[in-house]
């Protein structure tokens, strides 16, 4: 099993508001102490003031604040020290680069793609998935999610401070990913399967279906640390090409399968008449009036028109 590099950030935290005041108190304080070791002249007095003026802008720069399924990515000097999900408003080291993530769920609603089915067919297939992040390593270390796919104007750094910058980015990444993975799954089995009723089909695969691009999605996006909470398609047709000739097969299959409940409903109401003239003595047949007689019922109960009989006045 893949050793996990994630681990909660262990260094000094301390409460936000307890260290708003310490630093409201260290800004006001050196400006105080500025503007008299001004008026004294007490050049000495003026150098602490400005030094003490620099701390309290770096205290500024270590305040936390994380809402509900938020997570921070600690980095002292380019490695890693942690990441911190407490909620709350807190102070940390400020010399800590902070990279922001959101652990909350997304959904991603694909717009139908064209593949090939198994027996080569174009048809048309989309998904719905929805994930999140369970790994805020491999989200930031494995993966390149501090650029926005396809647009390369934009600041990384920027983004990197962003939480919607970066999501966006993981939202890129986990796009063309579940395009491939839905590729690869509809290309194992036929759109639909007539010759053999036993064999899985994208029409009536179902939770079958759905359970192996969870599994293909899964492999995919755990690189990244995302997980898959559900995956299912949510559209499926035939290409436009096809789809005219295809609605004519399968027209053409009812129309067949119609047709020989038909002709068994027929046969058996046939012989049931056959039957019971026999059985009442209403009246003897040879084989030529049986045949006749088999052949006049099937053509009126198999017909698509009405029956319009003849009927015959001589002898």
């Amino acid at each position: 099993m893949e050793e996990k590099k994630e681990f909660a950030f262990s260094g000094i935290t301390l409460n936000g508001f307890l260290m708003l005041f310490v630093s409201l108190l260290l800004t006001f304080g050196s400006i105080g102490i500025a503007i008299w070791a001004g008026i004294e002249e007490l050049f000495a007095i003026l150098t602490f003031a400005i030094i003490l003026f620099v701390i309290s802008i770096i205290v500024w720069c270590g305040f936390l604040q994380l809402e509900p399924n938020e997570a921070r990515v600690l980095l002292f000097f380019g490695k890693y020290r942690g990441t911190f999900t407490r909620t709350g408003y807190y102070w940390v080291n400020p010399f800590l680069t902070v990279k922001k993530l959101s652990l909350r769920a997304r959904n991603l609603d694909a717009e139908p793609i064209k593949v090939n089915d198994k027996t080569g067919n174009p048809v048309m297939i989309g998904l719905m998935l929805v994930w999140k992040l369970s790994d805020t390593y491999k989200a930031m270390f494995e993966i390149d999610s501090q650029t926005i796919a396809g647009d390369p104007t934009k600041n990384a750094n920027a983004l990197g401070a962003s939480v919607a910058g970066v999501m966006q980015a993981f939202e890129n990444f986990v796009k063309i990913q579940s395009d491939a993975a839905l590729r690869e799954v509809a290309g194992q089995y036929a759109y639909d399967e007539e010759n053999d009723s036993e064999a899985i089909t994208l029409r009536d695969g179902g939770d079958e279906i759905n359970r192996q691009l969870e599994a293909k999605l899964d492999e995919r996006l755990s690189m990244a640390g995302i997980e898959v909470v559900e995956a299912r398609i949510n559209y499926l047709a035939y290409a436009p090409e096809i789809a005219a000739v295809m609605l004519r097969r399968q027209q053409a299959s009812a129309i067949i399968s119609a047709r020989e409940k038909i002709v068994e409903g027929a046969v058996s109401m046939v012989k049931m008449a056959l039957d019971k003239l026999a059985d009442d003595n209403v009246v003897t047949l040879d084989d030529d009036r049986k045949a006749a007689m088999v052949s006049n019922l099937m053509v009126v109960l198999c017909g698509d028109d009405s029956a319009q009989p003849v009927v015959n006045t001589g002898a």
